[in-house]
């Protein structure tokens, strides 16, 4: 099997936070041992610390301090639904 790359992992994580979203909070160590369980023995977690990074660096998930630090997608605060540009 060949090598998993950042951004399938990124990928995946993404997907996990947007099933997620409103039901659980997802700390950086649950991605990642959720990453390792699926990729099996192509994913370290360094590997998944440079797609959480990567998640991060595009926008596509935020950090949120509640309690502790959970990765979460980006609020968009005061937008009417109706008028998303998505």
């Amino acid at each position: 099997m060949a090598d998993t790359t950042v951004e399938q992992v990124a990928d995946a994580m993404f997907e996990m936070v947007k099933d997620c979203e409103g039901k659980k909070n997802l700390k950086a160590g649950d991605l990642t041992k959720a990453m390792i369980a699926k990729f099996g023995g192509n994913v370290n977690k360094d590997l998944c610390k440079q797609a959480i990074r990567t998640l991060m660096d595009t926008g596509r998930c935020v950090y949120s301090y509640f309690g502790g630090s959970y990765i979460t997608l980006p609020k968009i605060e005061g937008a009417d639904p109706s008028r998303s540009q998505q």
